[in-house]
């Protein structure tokens, strides 16, 4: 017997990052070979046109797992019952904006979003926000969750580990599969932390292989930090498969137990485990269960170098926080 559909919901989906993520999904590459899907997309109603022409490709491709296909700039039509849903699309910052002003744009949205998911989506919805400052915006939508479990609200910084994997690879010259335990801490912004001390390649500590510790604690943290201004500068445009491709390993691994000795990277509302204030949507190391429920890791440690990197990007999600109290009831 097939498996009922379950609904996915993603918003922005005629951008780069939805377009790049929206096949593979269709394909069964994040919920899984067998699991059928119904995608809900969502759109401002400027381009609708644009969507309504990925939906053809997506009906061209003639995907077995895609038993449906709608496009709205309707919220309610987006979130109806589903399943899963991804936050992508976002105000992004302008010529010369700061952070703060971006954040206080991007709040409306959020908060809309979040309250219609909550009226409409499957109470046990799991949603990953993508569109940046993704932390701040998590929390914003979160706090609208009233029928829906606010834990399932959760922000993406998957991303930063893909990026932090693939310098320590090519450092160490291994295969990424070679590199296990990197998790990355804190807000998805150069502020954020990617723990080489608790990461190993090959089974080995990290700093037993790569030796050059003023590399990891310069090239290497800066490389990871202000990689998607380097991708901007480079290409001309942010970076779009790859966040998407980080998105689908985020949702993926969500819908999945976490394999024995591995972390994944989430970011996700802090209890206050290892120090860090409760409440901020904070990117943690965290182990998935066989229900599809995250924890975050306690057994790790952190040097005193570590930790104060780690506060740092707690101190910034603490100043985020207050600029958009006014929105968090």
């Amino acid at each position: 017997m097939s498996k009922t559909p379950i609904r996915v919901a993603v918003t922005g989906a005629a951008g780069q990052i939805g377009y790049s993520l929206l096949f593979p999904i269709a394909a069964g590459e994040v919920f899984g070979p067998d699991q059928p899907v119904i995608l809900q997309l969502l759109e401002l109603p400027v381009a609708l046109d644009a969507l309504r022409g990925v939906a053809m490709e997506l009906e061209d491709c003639a995907f077995p797992l895609l038993h449906g296909v709608t496009c709205s700039s309707e919220l309610e039509t987006a979130f109806a019952g589903a399943n899963a849903v991804f936050l992508v699309g976002s105000k992004p910052r302008g010529p010369g904006q700061e952070r703060a002003d971006l954040i206080r744009e991007n709040g409306p949205i959020f908060t809309g979003q979040g309250r219609a998911i909550d009226a409409v989506a499957d109470k046990d919805v799991k949603v990953l926000v993508v569109g940046n400052p993704c932390n701040t915006n998590c929390l914003i939508a979160q706090a609208q969750a009233k029928r829906t479990n606010p834990a399932n609200y959760t922000a993406m910084t998957r991303l930063d580990q893909n990026r932090a994997i693939g310098q320590l690879a090519a450092r160490a010259g291994v295969p990424v599969a070679s590199i296990s335990g990197l998790a990355i801490w804190g807000n998805h912004s150069p502020t954020m932390y990617p723990d080489y001390e608790n990461a190993r390649i090959n089974g080995k500590p990290v700093t037993d292989v790569i030796t050059d510790e003023a590399w990891l604690d310069g090239e290497f943290l800066k490389t990871v930090q202000q990689r998607g201004a380097a991708i901007i500068k480079a290409r001309g445009k942010s970076s779009a498969a790859s966040a998407a491709f980080a998105a689908m390993n985020h949702m993926r691994d969500w819908f999945r137990p976490t394999p024995a000795g591995e972390v994944v990277s989430m970011g996700v509302s802090s209890d206050g485990s290892h120090g860090i204030p409760a409440g901020l949507i904070y990117s943690f190391p965290c182990r998935v269960d066989a229900a599809g429920n995250w924890s975050i890791v306690q057994e790790v440690e952190l040097s005193a170098k570590a930790r104060a990197k780690a506060m740092a990007s707690a101190d910034e999600l603490l100043e985020e926080r207050e600029a958009i109290k006014d929105l968090l009831g």
